[in-house]
């Protein structure tokens, strides 16, 4: 079953609930479909009143920001013996030449490496744990975190939703488009075949018939 078919079968208070749930744990460093459990929810809402966009995005962005402050708060204390753990459960994800290039990115872009690692996968897995194996200075991390959890959240909730929104409206208008083409061109149709059917009905009355002559 598709994951959005699967939304619809439980209510809107579990799946704020999941998206919060399954965010929080990819940014804690658990590898989890965060961004498809989120663009699926907001599809959802877009065709389904009983879902508030405004409530989605935000337990999105809650999920975001706490996950990633709990990532850090184990990075940090447990060091990188904690990646290494990590890169034998998840190899992966969590293998070396992953490390090497989440650390490249934090040692060149600092907390806008946090920030900006919300929109990739790799890094939004890293970015928690990696800030606090790396020390990097809490407030930092905080001010980047919570900003890139918000606009990742949040915007992405907002532009999958009103998208949604919008393609539903175009089907339906499409649909009703679709029928009354049909319906011209049923007529139409009619139209032109009961024309070629005067026309060639008067072409064989205007040949003349002859009567054979007896002899």
């Amino acid at each position: 079953m598709h994951i959005q078919e699967w939304l619809e079968t439980i209510p809107a208070v579990s799946v704020y609930a999941l998206v919060g749930v399954v965010i929080g744990l990819e940014s804690l460093g658990i590898p989890l479909p965060g961004e498809i459990v989120l663009v699926s929810a907001a599809l959802l809402a877009a065709g389904h009143d009983g879902i508030d966009p405004w409530i989605l995005g935000a337990c999105a962005s809650a999920g975001a920001v706490i996950g990633d402050s709990i990532g850090y708060a184990i990075g940090r204390k447990g060091g990188r013996p904690m990646l290494g753990w990590l890169g034998g459960k998840f190899p992966k994800h969590f293998g070396e030449s992953q490390i090497a290039m989440a650390e490249r990115s934090f040692h060149k872009w600092g907390m806008w490496a946090v920030f900006f690692g919300r929109f990739v996968a790799l890094l939004r897995i890293f970015a928690g744990p990696l800030a606090g194996v790396l020390h990097m200075p809490y407030w930092k991390f905080l001010i980047a975190n919570v900003l890139g959890g918000i606009v990742w959240a949040g915007g992405t909730t907002a532009v999958i939703y009103s998208v949604g929104v919008v393609a539903e409206a175009w089907l339906k208008r499409f649909s009703y488009l679709g029928l009354v083409a049909a319906v011209l061109i049923g007529i139409t149709s009619m139209l032109i075949v009961k024309n070629r059917a005067k026309k060639a009905a008067e072409r064989m009355s205007a040949v003349p018939t002859t009567v054979p002559v007896a002899d």
